[in-house]
């Protein structure tokens, strides 16, 4: 018979391993966001810089899939209209998908409203 109490805590453990990788997760994408996005972005993802798109907001480019918003951050993006492009990862090759994927999880804490 299965041990339920070892399958217990075996969850408990899992889930309090997920939850701190995905704090990890936000916690370097704020570090990544602040080091490489805050010059264009600005602290609120308001956009300090002309033609620099307002990341907040329900129909800001925060409410497009990840997947959309991971193409744009890694090949870089002309919004139209904009003067001026975001860079394929922010200007910094030395990111990785997992940093880009970090910083896209803290924007949207950060910068969308409450639901």
């Amino acid at each position: 018979m299965p041990d339920l109490r070892a399958i217990s805590l075996a969850a408990i453990y899992g889930t309090f391993a997920s939850l701190a990788s995905v704090a990890g997760d936000i916690g370097r994408g704020e570090v990544v966001y602040k080091g490489t996005c805050l010059a264009c972005h600005g602290s609120d993802g308001g956009g300090s810089l002309p033609g620099v798109p307002d990341l907040a907001g329900r129909t800001g480019p925060l409410s497009q899939a990840d997947a959309v918003l991971l193409r744009r951050m890694t090949a870089g993006f002309q919004t139209p209209g904009s003067p001026m492009a975001m860079p394929p990862r922010g200007g910094d090759p030395a990111l990785t998908d997992a940093d880009l994927n970090a910083v896209l999880q803290y924007m949207r804490k950060e910068f969308l409203p409450a639901r």
